[in-house]
């Protein structure tokens, strides 16, 4: 499982992070990318979760001298846990069934997208264009949170009207282009090293609203291991 990769949290290390922001009760932008990456490094399980939510609340309790928001914060709290309880476990990407998904339509985009969501440590993306932005913010938005993400294109697309590679690559994605007289015109992308999403789905808004594609979300080791290494095969050779 991804969970056994990660460190150990250290609650006093989280403690001081949490103190750091609430000196000035403000969460500022260089305090929320410092918590994003004690958050992927350490949290992955639900317990951690928890752990951490009660942290927080502790320390915020702590700073509150009325008596009366002591019991408002704990009513939050306590409305949190039911909303958000804590599980026996952490899910396991890998062993989630696999998902098909069919267009016209936004299956496959939601597909996609939902994927990114769930990245936690790198994205490899191997696809022949990127022009629908709805799939562009979710690469960024995953980049933002420190995932690790990979992006190959052809280099006849990269500059079509509409293509957001640029904006990708400008955004500091690591992005390579195939530049031979040939189209690298594969559609797939592993997440986490546990997740492949292959098939004929162009990541184009034309792909959702009109052609007929499919796109397979699947967790089968050997297919991952085929596709991750021709994945690091195309990357050292552009």
């Amino acid at each position: 499982m991804v969970r056994d990769n990660l460190p150990t949290m250290n609650p006093a290390e989280l403690d001081a992070i949490l103190h750091q922001s609430l000196a000035d009760h403000k969460l500022s932008g260089s305090e929320k990318q410092t918590l994003t990456g004690f958050a992927l490094k350490h949290i992955d399980a639900d317990q951690d979760r928890a752990v951490a939510r009660s942290r927080a609340f502790d320390i915020a309790r702590q700073a509150i001298t009325d008596d009366e928001t002591r019991r408002v914060l704990s009513w939050l709290e306590g409305v949190l846990k039911v909303v958000y309880p804590s599980q026996s476990g952490p899910a396991d990407p890998a062993a989630a069934p696999t998902e098909v998904g069919f267009s016209p339509g936004e299956g496959c985009l939601r597909m996609i997208v939902g994927r990114f969501a769930a990245a936690r440590r790198s994205a490899d993306v191997c696809v022949f264009t990127v022009t629908d932005d709805r799939i562009t913010r979710a690469i960024l938005d995953a980049h933002r949170r420190g995932v690790k993400v990979r992006l190959i294109s052809d280099n006849d697309k990269a500059h079509d009207l509409g293509s957001d590679v640029g904006q990708i690559a400008a955004a500091g994605v690591a992005v390579k282009v195939d530049h031979t007289p040939f189209h690298m015109h594969h559609k797939f992308a592993i997440f986490d090293g546990v997740r492949l999403l292959d098939g004929s789905y162009n990541w184009t808004r034309g792909a959702a609203n009109d052609n007929e594609e499919n796109l397979i979300d699947i967790g089968d080791p050997r297919l991952l291991a085929a596709f991750r290494q021709h994945f690091e095969a195309l990357w050292e050779k552009l």
